[in-house]
C-alpha cells in the first residue's frame, strides 16, 4: 500500500469537487482511498489545514452521498492511497494519467451550477447514523462489500414505505403494476444508451458453453484445488443478459416497437437493481445490488411533466408526514468517459430534466432517495414506443431507493419502534 499526491493544475474549481468525488474510485481498482486537497476560505472552520472532503466519494443513479461541500475553496490536489494487484508496485505514473484524464474531460469541462432546491423540509434536531446499531442488535449484517443483509425491523419497514409510495401512485394515477424478471438482455441494455454514458457500472451474466466438453473441462479445471477464476475464463461465454441498473428499462423493453397502448400510461414496479461501485461505505447507503419501487409515465409532454409534478409533490407530503427533513434539488448524472459529458450534464440541469430528494444521516451528510426524472423522447426513440401519430413518444420516471429511505427514517427516529411517529409503528408493529 502507498499513499501519495497527484497535483491538479488547473485546480477544479470548489463547486465541481463533488463531481471529482464522484469519480476518483473509478479510475483504478487499485485506488483503496483518497481525500481531496482544498484550499479554505477564510471562514472555513481550521482553516489553514488545506484538507477538506474525503474518500467515502460519492455515486450515482439511485443517487449519491458525501459530506456537506463546506467553505472550502478548489481542489489542488489529491492524495491517493492504492493497493498493488499483483506482485508489482503501485503505478504512480499511471495513475496519475488516469486521473488528470478524467478530471480534465468529465470534471473540468463542466459548468459550476449552484443546485436549485425546489423543496425543502426541516427538523428540531439532526439524524445520527444507526448503522453500528443495526448490527448489534442483528437487524444488519455484512456478508460482502456492498452486501448487507437486513431483518426485522428495517423489512418491515421496507414494505411499509413501499406500501405508501404505491398507495401514492395509484390515489394519482390509473397504473398497471408489473413484476419483472431480473435478467435484462443485454441488446436491450443497449437500447438504453447506458453502455454509452455509464460503462464503469455495468454488470454482465455469463455461463459455461452448452457443451459436454465445456462442463467436463471445467470440472478438471477445479479438481484439487485448481483456479476458479481460470476455469471460469476459460470455459464461460455468452454476455447477452445483464442485471439491470434500475428498473425502469424494464418497462421501455416491455413496450419496444410497437404502439403505446393508450394516449397516456403509467407503469410501476418493485425489483432489484444493480450497479458495480468500486468502492462502498459501510452501511445501507450505497449497495451492490438494491431494491427501487420505480415509476414510469409515456405519453406527451404535458402528461410526463404533469405527472412527475404531481408525484413530487406528493412525496413531499409523505416525507413531512415521516418527519424526515431533506430537500428536492435539481441534479445531474455522473456521465463518465464520455466525449459529451459536459454537454449533457450542463443540459440536464439547465432544462431541469433530473431532481434529486436528499434526506439527511447525520449533521453532515445525506444521501439521495428518489430521483425524478424527465426523458423526453430518448426512450421513444431508442425503443421504438410510439404514440397514436407514429412519433415517438415522451417519457418520465421516478424511482425511490428503499433501503436508503428506509435508513434515513431510522437515522432520524432511531432502530427501537417504539420511539416511531405512531402511525408508522401502527402500521409495522400492530
Amino acid at each position: 500500500m502507498s499513499t501519495f499526491r497527484i497535483p491538479l493544475d488547473p485546480p477544479v474549481p470548489g463547486a465541481l469537487a463533488e463531481e471529482l468525488a464522484r469519480r476518483v474510485y473509478f479510475v483504478s481498482s487499485t485506488i483503496t482511498d483518497f481525500t481531496l486537497v482544498r484550499t479554505p476560505t477564510a471562514t472555513a472552520p481550521g482553516a489553514g489545514s488545506g484538507e477538506g472532503g474525503s474518500g467515502s466519494g460519492s455515486g450515482s443513479g439511485e443517487g449519491g452521498s458525501g459530506a456537506a461541500a463546506g467553505p472550502y475553496g478548489p481542489v489542488t490536489a489529491v492524495d491517493v492511497t492504492a493497493t498493488p494487484l499483483g506482485e508489482e508496485p503501485v503505478d504512480v505514473a499511471g495513475l496519475t494519467r488516469k486521473l488528470r484524464h478524467v478530471v480534465t474531460h468529465d470534471v473540468l469541462a463542466q459548468r459550476p451550477v449552484e443546485p436549485k432546491v425546489v423543496w425543502r423540509g426541516s427538523v428540531a434536531e439532526p439524524p445520527r447514523d444507526v448503522f453500528e446499531e443495526l448490527v448489534a442488535r442483528g437487524a444488519a449484517a455484512e456478508l460482502g462489500e456492498g452486501q448487507i443483509a437486513v431483518g426485522e425491523p428495517v423489512l418491515s419497514l421496507m414494505d411499509h414505505l413501499d406500501a405508501e409510495l404505491r398507495s401514492l401512485v395509484m390515489d394519482e394515477f390509473d397504473a398497471r403494476e408489473f413484476r419483472y424478471p431480473t435478467l435484462i438482455t443485454s441488446a436491450a441494455l443497449r437500447r438504453t444508451g447506458y453502455f454509452d454514458s455509464f460503462p464503469h457500472m455495468l454488470m454482465f451474466v455469463t455461463r459455461l458453453h452448452g457443451d459436454v466438453d465445456s462442463y467436463r473441462g471445467f470440472l478438471d479445471s477445479l479438481a484439487d484445488g485448481g483456479d476458479l477464476a481460470e476455469g471460469l475464463r476459460a470455459h464461460t461465454g455468452g454476455f447477452d443478459h445483464s442485471l439491470p441498473p434500475t428498473m425502469c428499462f424494464h418497462t421501455y423493453h416491455q413496450y419496444a416497437d410497437g404502439p403505446l397502448p393508450a394516449p397516456s400510461t403509467v407503469v410501476t414496479a418493485r425489483g432489484k437493481s444493480f450497479r458495480h461501485e468500486s468502492r462502498y461505505r459501510r452501511s445501507l447507503e450505497r449497495l451492490w445490488d438494491f431494491t427501487i419501487r420505480e415509476i414510469v409515465f409515456m405519453g406527451t409532454p404535458e402528461f410526463v411533466l404533469g405527472a412527475r409534478a404531481r408525484v413530487m409533490e406528493r412525496s413531499y407530503a409523505l416525507m413531512e408526514s415521516l418527519g424526515l427533513g431533506g430537500r428536492c434539488e435539481v441534479a445531474g448524472d455522473p456521465f463518465f468517459l464520455n466525449e459529451a459529458t459536459a454537454s449533457r450534464a450542463w443540459s440536464q440541469r439547465l432544462l431541469q430534466l433530473k431532481y434529486e430528494l436528499r434526506l439527511p444521516l447525520d449533521g453532515e451528510r445525506d444521501v439521495a432517495v428518489a430521483s425524478f426524472n424527465y426523458h423526453e423522447r430518448l426512450f421513444g426513440s431508442s425503443f421504438g414506443i410510439r404514440d397514436e401519430a407514429g412519433d415517438p413518444v415522451y417519457s418520465g420516471c421516478v424511482g425511490f431507493g428503499l433501503e436508503r429511505l428506509a435508513y434515513t427514517f431510522l437515522c432520524r427516529h432511531g432502530v427501537d419502534p417504539a420511539g416511531w411517529p405512531e402511525a408508522v409503528r401502527k402500521a409495522v408493529s400492530p
